[in-house]
């Protein structure tokens, strides 16, 4: 079945839409074009540019993880329960989105590194987070859970509470009602935020060098190995750069929740 036009869209709508659509894609031509073509398969596949990719892949992975671990109960908090200060709390959980990342990887740097107010005591305990892979994740989580709580307290919100209401009135548990009614009806929204958390994760950059540094192997992901090569060879830096627009587009274009609602 064909889709129709929307009814209601005022024609010149599309115009501005077009220029749009032309502000996002033309950077993106640009970085094609310059690609070196004739070494492109050298160029991303140095020791040092697989070694960023399959670290920014495994680090990405257990960043969504994190997120799904800590963010699905904090997105059915917000969604599904009313305290004093609730405001207040959604801006703070929200407020990385709008922090400039370097600042996140200083207030993660103050917290679990060796002079930090956690990781004093850890220290003391032989744990270092700071400049590790772990560090790695931890920045990329803290800038890319807010894009879960956001999706998913939104589609909790959209779905309401009437089905969980039947299924608690018959005597099911909470547990229960949260993994037989409320995970299978915002399945696409968690589906969406978890996407958005990983593709975020994957083009972390400033929080990231600020409390994880750059060590090939253990903590430089591959826009840290972008940047470095930006300076020293910028034909790698193209490439490399197309490679990870690549990697984002085909987890998006794979997993979007459109498939799912299909």
């Amino acid at each position: 079945m064909t889709r129709t036009r929307a009814l209601g869209v005022p024609g010149w709508v599309f115009l501005p839409a077009a220029l749009g659509v032309a502000f996002v894609l033309l950077p993106l031509a640009a970085i094609v074009a310059k690609v070196d073509w004739s070494h492109f398969g050298e160029l991303i596949t140095s020791e040092s540019s697989k070694d960023a990719l399959v670290l920014s892949l495994k680090t990405s992975s257990a960043c969504t993880a994190l997120c799904l671990l800590i963010g699905v109960p904090m997105a059915l908090v917000l969604a599904r329960t009313e305290f004093r200060g609730q405001g207040l709390v959604r801006a703070l959980v929200l407020l990385p989105l709008v922090l400039p990342p370097v600042v996140g990887g200083l207030a993660l740097l103050y917290t679990f590194g060796r002079n930090g107010l956690l990781g004093h005591t850890l220290e003391v305990l032989n744990i270092r987070i700071a400049f590790s892979t772990v560090a790695v994740v931890l920045a990329q989580t803290f800038v890319a859970l807010p894009f879960l709580v956001v999706s998913l307290e939104g589609a909790l919100r959209t779905a309401g509470q009437r089905y969980e209401a039947v299924a608690a009135s018959l005597g099911a548990r909470p547990t229960t009602v949260f993994r037989r009614i409320t995970l299978p009806m915002v399945m696409p929204g968690l589906l969406a935020g978890a996407i958005l958390s990983f593709a975020r994760a994957l083009g972390e950059f400033g929080a990231t060098i600020t409390f994880a540094g750059s060590l090939q192997g253990v903590t430089r992901t591959l826009p840290l190995e972008i940047y470095l090569q930006r300076e020293t060879d910028p034909d790698a830096a193209v490439a490399l750069a197309l490679l990870l627009v690549v990697v984002a587009a085909v987890v998006i274009a794979v997993a979007r929740p459109e498939r799912v609602r299909a």
